[in-house]
């Protein structure tokens, strides 16, 4: 069992301490930012040239209907992934990126085990866990949701 401690742990480096305290109101954000902006990429083309492609491998896997699904995943990518960055309607959206990580993770790409380099579930797992965390945590300080005063 895990208990809380009273004690503040000492720094090994003491020197960094005034690298990393002035740094750390920018970890959460920075972190969201990335995130959100590298599912853009996946959905863009799932919105725009790629559409049919990625319909035929949904259909392939059972995924029906085909064209909807896709524009419902390319909007949640591409979109979502924006809103993510910026940190607008950061839960509801992180919430529905983490439901269609784990639906690739455990639909798509289970089969073939965990290691990404076999085409496993790992990265998708990851994907999932850090929408997750944006989930629970939301825009935070240096968010489109904060300035607005508006959270889920």
């Amino acid at each position: 069992m895990m208990t809380e401690t009273t004690t503040t742990p000492q720094p090994i480096i003491p020197g960094l301490v005034g690298i990393y305290e002035p740094l750390k109101p920018y970890a959460y954000p920075l972190m969201r930012f990335v995130v959100g902006a590298w599912m853009i990429p996946h959905g863009y083309p799932k919105l725009t040239t790629g559409t049919q492609a990625t319909a035929g491998f949904f259909t392939k896997l059972g995924l029906e209907p085909a064209v909807p699904l896709v524009l419902l995943v390319g909007t949640v990518e591409a979109i979502g992934g924006l809103l993510i960055a910026i940190g607008l309607l950061t839960r509801p959206v992180a919430a529905m990126a983490a439901v269609l990580m784990a639906v690739a993770a455990f639909k798509v790409h289970l089969p073939n085990g965990f290691g990404w380099t076999s085409g496993g579930f790992e990265h998708l797992l990851m994907w999932c866990v850090l929408m997750l965390v944006i989930c629970i945590k939301g825009g935070g300080a240096i968010s489109v949701d904060r300035r607005i005063g508006k959270e889920f």
